[in-house]
């Protein structure tokens, strides 16, 4: 094994021994793993240090990730939260662990739309997040289902990772995007088949039970304005925008600015603004009141802020290091029965994906997967789903995956209170839906 791939096992063994073992926070443990890969650069360590965290300052998600924690702030001072949590209680409250069904559902449909882990984790956390806590949901579970369910943008197409895929040297003279959009379409939704049925677990093993949707949450009380879902325009503008017919809109208005647009940077940044000119009434009116507010708010960033700038870091610094053609190198190795290749290819891709995303998974080691699993007779489109689907855990894979740490900067916890839960019922599940796949024990349809 390459010196990245051992780079790789120490990071994860530290993080799980400082986090574990000595009971620090993960933040800690985080910056701890950043430098022993720093360790591994030998005479280049200064430069690697350097390098990991210029990229980790200029991901869109590390800013995003701290604005969130802001925004969801600023909702619950001007009191929209709970008027949003009372109007959706009325339609969804009757049901066991509804909001837990809706963020799923909700996911799956904005899967292809936003196109990202992180994009979804933002999206769909900001509205749901605090619903779920609201509605006898715990924290880590609401935000672990968030961060489970952002897979989904990968596995539901049309993704950026689909089309990657596709245009790999050893995919495109075998299959079409109209060949593999149907099959990847029955491969995703088997994972939302799958997420469901871990909502109805979680609300019978944890208790979860039905709000009042007859009756305003907590009884008595003024009605609950709707004019605070007004909000979410700052959730419908910025994936509008990223759609074709927006792109075009604004290509059309602004030029190459267009390609500017983030929607994990303009979600929370315009749904503040939504924020303030509905709820003006309540913001405070003085210097005093407001540095009362922003001195409240400070403590929530700190965890947050550190693990996910030292997440993206140690990502750039193992990516220095050479981890993915390292990776590639012992996935070619692999010699073995269909449902063992399937499983050594499911779990090599997860390794990947951990501490990358699950694009730059695709870009990496997406052709060599696929013919890995052609040879072995599986049918090019069923290979490729199961790639997809493999893919797909990037958003719940620890302790690398920015979704994680906008689902808990949302929720207000620490992140490594939701590590051991996704692995145990999103990661390795998922892997073993992709190997059923490959195998041909979930069918999919490669052609309608």
């Amino acid at each position: 094994m390459g010196i990245a791939v051992w780079a790789l096992i120490a990071y994860v063994v530290t993080i799980i021994a400082w986090n574990g073992v000595f009971k620090r926070n993960i933040g800690e443990a985080l910056i701890v793993g950043f430098l022993l890969i720093c360790v591994f650069g030998g005479r280049d360590c200064v430069q690697l240090f350097a390098s990991g965290l210029a990229d980790a300052f200029s991901e869109d998600v590390v800013f995003a990730a701290v604005a969130f924690v802001f925004m969801g702030f600023l909702l619950t001072k001007l009191g929209l939260i709970e008027d949003q949590v009372a109007l959706l209680n009325r339609a969804f409250g009757r049901f066991r662990g509804g909001a837990g069904y809706v963020s799923t559902v909700a996911s799956a449909l904005l899967g292809s739309a936003a196109g990202s882990g992180a994009g979804i984790a933002s999206s769909v956390g900001s509205v749901t997040i605090p619903w779920m806590i609201r509605t006898n949901w715990q924290p880590d579970l609401a935000a672990s289902l968030v961060a489970g369910n952002a897979g989904l943008g990968i596995s539901i197409p049309p993704s950026s990772s689909m089309f990657l895929l596709l245009g790999s040297a050893a995919v495109a003279p075998v299959l079409s995007a109209n060949q593999l959009f149907s099959a990847a379409l029955v491969g995703g939704l088997w994972t939302v088949l799958y997420r469901l049925m871990v909502v109805f677990c979680w609300v019978r093993l944890y208790g979860i039970g039905a709000v009042n949707g007859d009756q305003p949450e907590a009884g008595a009380g003024p009605r609950p304005r709707w004019s605070s879902l007004l909000v979410y325009l700052g959730l419908i503008v910025p994936i509008f925008l990223t759609t074709d017919w927006g792109e075009g809109f604004l290509s059309r208005r602004v030029g190459e600015a267009a390609d500017t647009v983030s929607i994990i940077v303009w979600i929370p940044v315009v749904m503040m603004f939504a924020a303030v000119l509905v709820g003006w009434r309540r913001l405070p009116r003085s210097i005093v009141a407001w540095d009362a507010v922003l001195t409240e708010s400070a403590p929530r960033y700190a965890l947050i802020g550190t693990a996910i700038v030292f997440a993206f870091a140690a990502a750039a610094a193992l990516g220095s290091l050479g981890l993915v053609e390292q990776l590639r190198v012992l996935m070619d190795g692999i010699n073995a029965p269909l449902p063992i290749l399937a499983t050594g290819i499911g779990l090599l891709i997860v390794l990947i994906a951990a501490p990358l995303t699950g694009t730059a998974t695709i870009a990496a080691v997406g052709g060599v997967a696929f013919s890995a699993l052609t040879a072995a007779g599986v049918p090019p489109a069923v290979a490729a789903t199961a790639i997809l689907v493999f893919a797909s855990t990037e958003g719940a894979s620890p302790p690398g995956a920015a979704p994680i740490y906008i689902a808990t900067s949302i929720a207000g916890i620490d992140p490594a209170r939701t590590f051991v839960r996704l692995v145990v019922w999103f990661v390795l599940p998922i892997v073993a839906i992709g190997v059923a796949i490959a195998s041909g024990l979930l069918p999919i349809f490669v052609s309608f």
